[in-house]
């Protein structure tokens, strides 16, 4: 069985260390593959309570047929649902897609808003989702907090907070702005591969000499 024990918080942290030793672990992880701004929004859509790899090659499956917000607005919801089924609530998201691009066309030419104010008036788009479209689409200095990044920032002890949109806040008063768009997708992987929410691999992971939780 495995015990922690917490120690206070470690705000004195290497801050540039850590960050260097999960560029070094995940030199791909801080660029998602993809700059187009409508991939990076609907994917980022699809993603809600789906893990990612199922959201990905579904969302390469739809972009592959329907591609631009003028090809989702004319194709059939029921195509759109069946090429993404595997996602969750994929009935509700399948709606939301031909939503969002339909307001896309008809308010921004066609172009997705590379501001935070007026990604958040999208149906279905939260904080989460606008900052990951900011940082991964149009490399601005977003962070993106999803339930990865909120567990392991106080897994670390670099926060301690209730609320992705509290991590959000407080990481920001903490990192240099540089970083701000890597935490996400660097956190990311991280806690899906070593730093799990059931039985994290703490004996393999890089970050573990840096970690307020003890391994007994």
């Amino acid at each position: 069985m495995v015990f922690y024990i917490k120690r206070t918080l470690t705000l004195d942290m290497d801050l540039d260390e850590l960050m260097r030793r999960l560029f070094e672990l995940y030199p791909e992880g801080y660029t998602d593959g993809s700059r187009d701004p409508f991939f990076v929004l609907i994917s980022t859509v699809m993603s809600h309570r789906t893990r990612d790899d199922v959201t990905y090659p579904a969302a390469r499956k739809l972009f592959e047929r329907f591609s631009t917000p003028e090809e989702m607005v004319g194709a059939d919801v029921e195509e759109i649902e069946a090429l993404i089924k595997d996602v969750g609530f994929y009935r509700v998201k399948s709606g939301r897609i031909k939503e969002i691009s339909g307001i896309l066309l008809e308010e921004y030419d066609g172009e997705v808003p590379d501001d935070m104010e007026t990604l958040l008036k999208l149906p279905g788009v939260g904080r989460k989702t606008a900052n990951c479209v900011l940082a991964h689409a149009f490399l601005k200095d977003a962070l993106a907090v999803d339930t990865h990044v909120h567990r392991i920032s106080n897994r670390l002890g670099l926060v301690e907070t209730k609320t992705p949109e509290e991590t959000e806040l407080e990481l920001k008063k903490i990192f240099p702005q540089k970083y701000w768009k890597h935490i996400n997708l660097l956190l990311v992987k991280l806690g899906q591969n070593i730093c799990r929410p059931i039985s994290p691999k703490c004996e393999v992971c890089v970050l573990n000499d840096m970690c307020p939780k003890i391994l007994l």
